[in-house]
């Protein structure tokens, strides 16, 4: 029995250790911005980060698909002075899904591994993010070369930049709450130019053609202690233009915070302040196998804008609990103002299982 005891006291030295300090989030000097290309790559010493591409792509037959490409890194309280190889510094997660109304559902697909020997990385420097054999890496031209081999389909995708890097918040400091710590880097890579292809289950690899929109965004402290989850938006408009919107819920379902960007046609950055900003639920889908109930059209105002979202199908419920242990929906929206189509987008709804923990 000696080595269950050595054991059981393995797992709890962690627990008996000073917690880890991650590097704050704090608002940027006056007229400095994100760095460029470094914060491309990855922030080590922040607790929680993410590079997130979502895009719809069509068929050369003409079939709108949907598609969602996310790879997280996260800091664990494995001291970083570690020598060992085999200490779990950082882990690296990826999540993977195909909208595809012929399905009906959301097929989706998820990984997860300690950061090391060559298997799984988030690189710093520039954008290069691995696992297995799913990866993420920006090119020396700016664009992204994205693929991966997922249960139910297959991704190889290039993602290339048509207009500047949308810096979110205060030059890329975006406040999550009344709290300044409560608060992200985060800027985003709209309307990037998407080629290659996708193939699904017993399918042959068919060429797609589209349109993506990449996040990038690392914190240590987002969400305040009453927070639920968020409800978050990036849009590909028609014309040119890119909407970034998102509204943090308290446990009552009530607004704690709210942010958008808005960068029209013709270049013009518009920043909406909490009060400026709201999601009024228009139709709600409840899911058949954990009975939540989410908000799958909304409108969205933006100051005297109103946007209207719709789902390319209702059910796009991710369940992603043996990764990060959490379940939302996200997924393939149209985009309509004045009741006009303007664009494609995103959705993202956390929260509405059990509230979201980073």
């Amino acid at each position: 029995m000696r080595h269950i005891a050595i054991l059981l006291l393995a797992l709890a030295l962690p627990g008996l250790a000073a917690p880890p300090a991650f590097a704050p989030v704090t608002p940027l000097p006056a007229g400095q911005t994100l760095r460029m290309p470094q914060d491309f790559g990855a922030h080590p010493a922040y607790k929680t980060e993410w590079w997130y591409a979502t895009g719809w792509v069509k068929t050369a037959g003409g079939e709108q698909l949907g598609y969602q490409v996310t790879f997280f890194r996260s800091a664990t309280a494995t001291d970083a002075d570690n020598p060992s190889a085999f200490a779990p510094k950082q882990l690296i997660i990826g999540h993977a899904a195909l909208s595809d109304p012929k399905v009906g559902k959301l097929l989706h697909d998820e990984k997860s591994a300690r950061e090391g020997f060559g298997l799984a990385y988030a690189k710093v420097g520039d954008t290069d993010v691995k696992l297995d054999d799913w990866r993420m890496q920006r090119q020396k031209d700016g664009s992204y070369r994205v693929s991966l081999a997922a249960r139910d389909f297959n991704l190889q995708l290039t993602l290339a930049p048509t207009q500047p890097v949308l810096l979110q918040g205060e030059n890329g400091y975006s406040r999550k709450g009344a709290l300044p710590a409560q608060s992200s880097y985060y800027y985003s890579e709209p309307q990037l130019r998407t080629t290659g292809t996708i193939a699904r289950a017993g399918g042959k690899p068919e060429a797609v053609t589209g349109a993506t929109w990449l996040d990038h965004e690392w914190s240590s402290q987002v969400l305040d202690a009453d927070a639920s989850g968020w409800n978050w938006i990036g849009a590909n408009l028609d014309d040119g233009g890119a909407l970034m919107a998102f509204q943090i819920r308290s446990k009552t379902g009530a607004k704690l915070w709210a942010h958008s960007t808005w960068r029209d046609a013709s270049g013009k950055t518009t920043q909406f302040a909490p009060g400026d900003v709201d999601f009024t639920p228009t139709q709600l889908w409840r899911s058949p196998r954990t009975q939540a109930e989410y908000p799958v059209a909304t409108d969205i105002r933006t100051g005297a804008t109103r946007w209207h979202i719709k789902p390319l199908q209702p059910d796009q419920e991710l369940d992603s609990r043996r990764s990060t242990g959490a379940v939302y929906w996200e997924g393939a929206v149209t985009v309509e103002r004045d009741g006009q189509p303007v664009g494609r987008a995103y959705l993202e709804m956390t929260g509405y299982v059990q509230p979201m923990k980073l």
